[in-house]
């Protein structure tokens, strides 16, 4: 489980330089590929955390007179909705270099 809450990512859009970008890979195409990458594992990785988090909130009754609010529910939703969004994270991560990405391609053709 990752800390999100200790993230220095953008909670706004920022302008972004692309040649910063693509000086870790030469390939802006390349980088934005593993930026998407990471953005997609870490908001799987929310989502399971969220529904984990909400499901010791699930009822067993399908009766819609009992719904109610449930305060630590709210809470939490607010939480995770407050969070930098995944790009952002992801994007943070890559500039900072805390990212891991290798080309298999390449892998194979230094072996060789």
């Amino acid at each position: 489980m990752m800390n999100y809450k200790d993230t220095d990512a953008a909670r706004t859009t920022i302008t972004r330089d692309i040649i910063e970008i693509d000086s870790k890979t030469g390939n802006l195409y390349e980088a934005i590929s593993i930026i998407s990458k990471r953005s997609n594992q870490i908001a799987l990785s929310m989502k399971e955390e969220l529904n984990g988090k909400l499901a010791e909130f699930a009822t067993t009754t399908d009766n819609l007179d009992e719904v109610f609010e449930n305060r630590e529910q709210i809470e939490i939703s607010k939480f995770y909705e407050s969070l930098p969004k995944s790009n952002a994270i992801a994007m943070s991560e890559y500039m900072a270099d805390g990212t891991y990405f290798r080309d298999p391609s390449k892998d194979t053709e230094t072996e060789a």
